[in-house]
């Protein structure tokens, strides 16, 4: 369920270590408090551990949290360790960070933005 997740509008990683002992509210809070972000945003907000071989999400359902929790049987995420950052991640990314490949792609090819004609 957590690979092929299409419901948010976006996916926001909180980079570095979380305690995954925490439940929603403590995730809830962390989202509200930390990133100033909205937990009850059509949002999915995700959460690694020290060992990066798990990882946790957080969504709101219109009526209630979504507490979904990935543990890896072998491997690790390819997680970003910057503590204190939050990033919204493409939907690309995310399948990157799903299937165990590393976000910054080199060989992947860039939006272009800003572009006008002359």
């Amino acid at each position: 369920m957590l690979n092929d997740f299409t419901g948010a509008e976006h996916v926001y990683m909180a980079c570095g270590y979380t305690g995954l002992r925490r439940g929603i509210d403590g995730l809830s809070a962390i989202v509200e408090n930390n990133f100033k972000l909205d937990p009850f945003s059509n949002s999915l907000f995700l959460f690694c551990g020290r060992r990066a071989d798990r990882i946790k999400a957080l969504y709101w359902d219109s009526d209630g949290f979504l507490l979904l929790y990935k543990r890896l049987e072998r491997g690790a995420f390819q997680w970003p360790r910057t503590q204190d950052e939050v990033r919204d991640l493409t939907q690309q990314q995310y399948r990157w960070l799903m299937e165990g490949i590393n976000l910054e792609q080199p060989k992947a090819h860039r939006p272009v933005t800003g572009l006008r004609v002359v």
